[in-house]
């Protein structure tokens, strides 16, 4: 396969993908899973740079405003309503990562009082710390080529979210590890295990973070980049 073809097979995958998932075409109901979007954020951008239609990059912003408006809400069959984050609609709009931003799976999370399945609990929404990771690299992607400020501050704000919500700590405050799997909200782990290559994805892409917010001149959010950066760091 030439270089050429590869791009027309990639541009044609992609494409194929923002009619399946509704992005592209009506749909009564959008199909967003932060993984997956992840890397079709990233996949969309390079396709522009390569082919430099405006097409895949209306497809990359398109993504992004869907992802935050279906994965920064709660679910429909959730008894709560809004954004994760407890934001009004407005501040929600105008900060949509800051409550973190749900897995997109098919049933809702368990409950506070119902037995762990394990079989079961790969089925059930909640918050995954890797695929928010996955999720700040792509809206740090998006920062660079687009020059959008906005992305850079959510995939910060978004950091800071999963940085409080799933490090686990001692009594003491001391940072022992991350969580798996939270709740929703990220009040309580669903997945009470580490994963082993969490606090270096953490840490690698909150870097990432970093180098993009600084083109924001932000000074509070890169000093609490740096004291997340730091307590990564020492877990790895």
């Amino acid at each position: 396969m030439t270089p050429d073809d590869a791009l027309a097979t990639s541009a044609r995958l992609m494409s194929e993908f923002a009619v399946r998932t509704g992005l592209s075409a009506p749909k009564q109901r959008a199909e967003r899973y932060l993984w997956t979007d992840a890397f079709a954020v990233c996949n969309f951008i390079e396709v522009f740079r390569r082919t430099r239609d405006e097409k895949y990059l209306r497809y990359a912003t398109d993504l992004i405003d869907q992802v935050h408006r279906v994965l920064g809400r709660y679910r429909d069959d959730d008894a709560r309503r809004g954004w994760i984050s407890g934001l009004d609609e407005e501040a929600g709009r105008s900060h949509p990562t800051a409550g973190g931003l749900r897995i997109g799976k098919p049933l809702k999370e368990r409950d506070a009082n119902e037995p762990v399945d394990e079989r079961l609990e790969w089925d059930r929404d909640g918050q995954y710390f890797h695929y928010v990771t996955k999720w700040m690299h792509a809206l740090c992607q998006a920062s660079f080529v687009m020059g959008e400020l906005d992305y850079s501050r959510w995939a910060a704000e978004l950091g800071a979210a999963a940085f409080t919500g799933f490090v686990r700590r001692s009594r003491f405050g001391e940072v022992l590890g991350v969580y798996w799997k939270m709740s929703t909200d990220l009040s309580r782990p669903l997945v009470a295990a580490s994963g082993l290559h969490d606090a270096l994805d953490g840490f690698i892409t909150f870097r990432d973070a970093q180098h993009v917010v600084a083109k924001v001149s932000a000074e509070r959010m890169r000093s609490e980049l740096d004291d997340m950066i730091a307590a990564l760091g020492a877990l790895c």
